[in-house]
């Protein structure tokens, strides 16, 4: 399945807790002042690659904790990130999801986005805002952001922070 993608990182560790390989999609609405990837705007930049290329790459590193999907905007393609996300998850690694938008828009339109949910354990929600940029927040850019514990505030209905 393709992904349009700006770039993998194989060993990151500021994108989530562990060693993780992030992959930046390609294509963002959100456009935020201040953001630290302006180049993943462009809803036709990047390069296409297959599921599949991605899911070797992340299968050759033993010592990855999980896969972390940034952006640009990874809940533009749900579908291949979905599908990402459900091969790691069955293999027993955690999986992080950032999005500039928030839980509460996202349960609006829950049948969008559930599958790539129901194979995430933290989404970072939120646009990042450059007036309350911080760098004492664990892997987030501004306050606004939350880290949301997914499978816990599906299950009761009510945001679930996680904490590091």
């Amino acid at each position: 399945m393709d992904l349009r993608i700006s770039d993998v990182i194989c060993d990151s560790i500021v994108d989530g807790p562990g060693l993780r390989m992030t992959v930046f999609l390609q294509g963002c609405t959100h456009n935020c002042k201040g953001c630290h990837n302006p180049s993943t705007h462009k809803l036709d930049g990047g390069r296409i690659v297959d599921t599949d290329y991605i899911l070797e790459m992340f299968f050759k590193n033993p010592l990855l904790d999980g896969i972390t999907f940034s952006g640009g905007e990874p809940l533009l393609q749900p579908k291949p990130v979905s599908a990402i996300a459900k091969a790691v998850k069955e293999k027993g690694f955690n999986v992080i999801v950032y999005t500039g938008f928030v839980w509460e828009k996202l349960m609006e339109d829950l049948n969008s986005f559930e599958k790539v949910l129901k194979y995430t354990d933290i989404l970072i929600d939120g646009p990042f805002i450059e007036s309350l940029k911080s760098y004492d927040l664990d892997f987030r850019g501004s306050s606004n952001q939350r880290a949301i514990d997914v499978s816990k505030s599906l299950l009761s209905g009510a945001v679930n922070l996680y904490e590091f």
